[in-house]
């Protein structure tokens, strides 16, 4: 069978830039990855690329055997970006962010049907989100709006969930129940690759580590890709512990 995820010698240039360099990964289903980098390791390249997004120069990408394109446009796979790629100021309600998951599945009147509105409903309650889903988006703290998103992953029935720092400036309730649920979906068998900073909870959140600076440095356990002088190579310094780069 096909890895959920399978990038195969990825470069990507902007302009001159060089994002990403001969990148080479495989994640099987049902696993939780970290990726782990420092700022302009190409973390969000590697995310965009694996969306058909971002074009590469050179290689090639694959979800469950089919190209970015079409794992997007059938919902296979969902993207939570970074805050500020989102437009926060848009007149969206909650419930209405996590709808647009659903629109792969709608008609061109993207008019929603009873089990589209009954998905966004128990997104929106496994996500603890309920009470808030008629409140325009920007109107959240950041760990909630972190959830909504995820939420439209859960909603849209993405099998390959893309996080990029799913934790930064949220509180610690959304960080746990974040958590919680990334490990509840890949139980149910769903591909979960997110980048991450706080490398003290990266053990308990996932499965296996990706260190990426540019290229692939190294991919396993994430106890041994955690170790200093494994995230020395990556974070280019003596790292004393496993809190000092986040």
């Amino acid at each position: 069978m096909n890895p959920a995820i399978q990038v195969e010698n990825v470069t990507v240039h902007y302009g001159e830039v060089l994002a990403l360099d001969g990148a080479t990964l495989a994640i099987e289903a049902g696993r939780v990855c970290g990726l782990v980098g420092m700022n302009g390791s190409g973390k969000s390249t590697l995310f965009k690329t694996i969306m058909g997004i971002v074009r590469p120069d050179s290689g090639t990408v694959a979800i469950h055997g089919e190209t970015p394109t079409k794992a997007r446009k059938t919902g296979t796979v969902g993207y939570v970006p970074q805050s500020e790629d989102v437009d926060w100021a848009f007149p969206l309600s909650v419930r209405d962010v996590v709808m647009t998951g659903r629109y792969g599945k709608m008609g061109f009147t993207r008019r929603p049907s009873a089990a589209d509105h009954e998905a966004v409903e128990q997104a929106l309650d496994r996500v603890e989100l309920t009470d808030y889903a008629n409140r325009q988006i920007g109107q959240l703290s950041g760990g909630q709006k972190k959830r909504a998103f995820v939420a439209r992953g859960i909603a849209q029935g993405a099998t390959v969930l893309l996080l990029d720092e799913p934790f930064a400036g949220v509180d610690k309730r959304s960080e746990a129940t974040i958590t919680r649920l990334l490990r509840e979906l890949a139980g149910g068998g769903a591909t979960i690759l997110v980048s991450t900073h706080d490398l003290h909870a990266l053990p308990e959140l996932a499965d296996e580590a990706l260190l990426l600076m540019r290229k692939v440095l190294m991919h396993g356990d994430p106890n041994e890709v955690l170790k200093p002088e494994h995230l020395a190579l990556a974070f280019g310094l003596d790292v004393m512990n496993r809190g000092e780069t986040a």
